[in-house]
């Protein structure tokens, strides 16, 4: 059995094509049955389009809805964030008997300065969090 390097390129390539067009079908199904703004008809239809005439459907919903589709995707990811906030400022209030049951003081101080690092947190919510969890009134001592 005679393989050439062309063949597995070839072949290489096709998997990749198929890859491509397996994620791309997988989103634009995704952004249509989120959408809340379309009818349960309208995402039965662009669904059946998409079974129909696969290449054609696509690129029709990508002309016709991609600019939506990516707004979509921008407003959910702030949405996730901001509920990501609001739980990390939650738990950052809470009594320090009650946030540091998971765990000791100085796990907790590292997930804390964890999120601190990442920007889920701003400085000043970090030494509020941080000053719950010594268990004192906000006066967190500094380092020299």
């Amino acid at each position: 059995m005679d393989v050439t390097f062309g063949e597995i390129l070839l072949s290489t390539v096709w998997f990749m094509l198929v890859f491509a067009w397996i994620w791309l079908m997988v989103s634009i199904l995704t952004d249509l049955f989120r959408d809340p703004s379309m009818s349960g008809w309208g995402k039965a239809a662009w669904t059946l389009f998409l079974i129909v005439l696969p290449w054609i459907g696509a690129l029709a919903y990508l002309v016709a809805r991609g600019r939506s589709m990516n707004e979509r995707a921008a407003e959910r990811a702030r949405q996730q964030e901001a509920r990501m906030r609001e739980y990390v400022r939650e738990v950052a209030n809470e009594p320090a008997t009650t946030a540091s049951a998971s765990g000791s003081t100085s796990d907790d101080l590292v997930k804390l300065a964890d999120l601190r690092q990442r920007g889920v947190l701003t400085q000043s919510e970090f030494e509020r969090a941080k000053a719950v969890l010594l268990g004192s009134n906000g006066n967190v001592p500094q380092r020299a």
